[in-house]
């Protein structure tokens, strides 16, 4: 149900949760668990009240922190990556674009399952956009599954792709780089504490040598590095990322790299001589976000070049200090090369598309619906679609799309529907965690990394 007053919200929590004036206590879990939090999110997403919909979301994340699910930068565990003190397993990193709420608690079910504590739930600029998820619907989604699965400890959840639009920036600059500060501080604020700016739209490879290709990216980033530097709550270091090549785009270069690395470092002492800097680099090595479609909306195989990847890792971590390379654009790889980037030291990795396509092709996904999403998408997007492509090429481009539109239908298919989709997409998170070999994570994941509670102040709705 969605609670339709603050007053009736606060009735739903009586028995059940407690607040103490900027906290939450748990009076009852298991109530929580099997009723009261699906309440809880469903308001916080869909309530049309905007003090119903925050006092939702606050109840949410104070609960959870009482339980010890507790937003974290994985911060340190990098480091430790990055002093080789870890190693052997390589972060998933997942885009969740639809069912937010039943695909974390996929996520949680299959990390419960083998003891997985590096896992990161992720969002891009262009996908809370399109996605209609804002960060603080997102960070209480995810915290929400948590709580329903039983999860308890560190959640790791980051901004991806936050990005400078390159012909926003050509056009107006000072407004486009203005609109990722704003974002940075958004999801400062959500709990986001880890935060992957992306200035790579901005490398100029038209520049003669490769320090002037990188120079606006890296003095960029290290802008943007600042400002999360200023922002970020006491007691925590955001973990950001940096990119060096824009997915899709030429494969990214040892020397790149250290053009990069050594303008980024050299911009980042203007802003203060102990500014800590980035965790990881984004790099390119021959893939494309969500894949290449062909004619028929198959996806192309891709040609991933392991050697350069390998070698940016390495040099990442023994000349920077960086846990490694962190590869894009990974889901709709073939499944028998997911256990090699563990094997050759990569950091992170990215997966987004691959579940949106276990979702839309699901057997169980309504087709009626599916249908209705597909008129949608020829309707509205028309304009995007290229003279060349097919009718299925057009739709497999599009359809992430279709999640915003369709939203809260989507959320209220039958529960036997979603039982049966978020089985399929758990049986692939526990496939894709053994492969990165990430089972067995929870005890070094608690061993360096200190969830630090920042604190929330209570809705003036919740008062009194």
């Amino acid at each position: 149900m969605i609670f339709n007053s603050v007053d009736e919200l606060k009735k739903g929590c009586e028995g059940v949760l407690e607040v103490k004036g900027d906290q939450v206590k748990v009076l009852n879990e298991e109530i929580l668990r099997n009723s009261l939090i699906d309440s809880l999110i469903f308001t916080a997403v869909f309530s049309a009240l905007p003090e119903v919909k925050e006092a939702a979301s606050w109840l949410i994340r104070q609960s959870g922190a009482a339980l010890g699910i507790l937003s974290s930068s994985i911060q340190s565990l990098y480091e430790a990556m990055g002093r080789k003190e870890v190693t052997g397993f390589t972060v998933p990193a997942i885009n969740i674009r639809a069912l937010t709420y039943e695909v974390a608690q996929a996520i949680f079910r299959a990390a419960l399952k083998d003891s997985v504590g590096a896992v990161i739930f992720e969002i891009a600029r262009s996908e809370i956009d399109y996605t209609k998820q804002r960060p603080i619907e997102y960070t209480s989604a995810v915290t929400a599954a948590a709580i329903k699965t039983g999860f308890h400890g560190p959640i790791f959840l980051q901004g991806d792709h936050f990005q400078v639009n390159a012909k926003k920036f050509a056009a107006d600059g000072e407004k486009e780089v203005k609109g990722v500060k704003d974002l940075i501080w958004e999801a400062l604020e959500a709990g986001f504490y880890n935060i992957d700016v992306d200035t790579s739209t901005l490398v100029d490879l038209s520049k003669p040598t490769i320090d002037e290709q990188q120079k606006t990216n890296f003095d960029l980033a290290a802008e943007l590095t600042s400002v999360i530097r200023d922002l970020e709550p006491a007691g925590i270091t955001v973990s950001v990322g940096g990119e060096i090549g824009e997915v899709g785009g030429k494969n990214s270069t040892v020397e790149e790299l250290q053009a990069f690395m050594d303008g980024y470092l050299e911009a980042l002492k203007s802003y203060g001589p102990d500014l800590k800097g980035i965790s990881k680099i984004s790099v390119q090595t021959g893939t494309t976000h969500g894949g290449v479609p062909l004619a028929d909306g198959s996806v192309a195989k891709v040609k991933l070049d392991f050697e350069t990847l390998e070698k940016l890792s390495e040099v990442s971590r023994s000349r920077y200090g960086l846990s490694g390379a962190v590869q894009h654009g990974a889901s709709t790889l073939p499944n028998e090369a997911f256990d090699r980037f563990p094997a050759i030291g990569t950091a992170e990795i990215h997966l987004a598309t691959g579940f949106q396509n276990i979702i839309y092709d699901s057997a169980h996904f309504p087709a009626d619906l599916k249908d209705r999403i597909y008129e949608y998408l020829q309707r509205e997007m028309a304009g995007e679609k290229k003279e060349k492509d097919t009718e299925e090429q057009f739709i497999y481009k599009t359809r992430k799309k279709g999640f915003g539109p369709f939203k809260q239908e989507l959320w209220q298919l039958p529960p036997e529907t979603l039982k049966q989709i978020s089985t399929e997409l758990e049986n692939q998170f526990t496939f894709l965690f053994r492969k990165l070999n990430v089972a067995n994570t929870e005890a070094v994941v608690r061993k360096f990394v200190s969830a630090v509670e920042v604190p929330l102040k209570a809705p003036a709705a919740l008062k009194g």
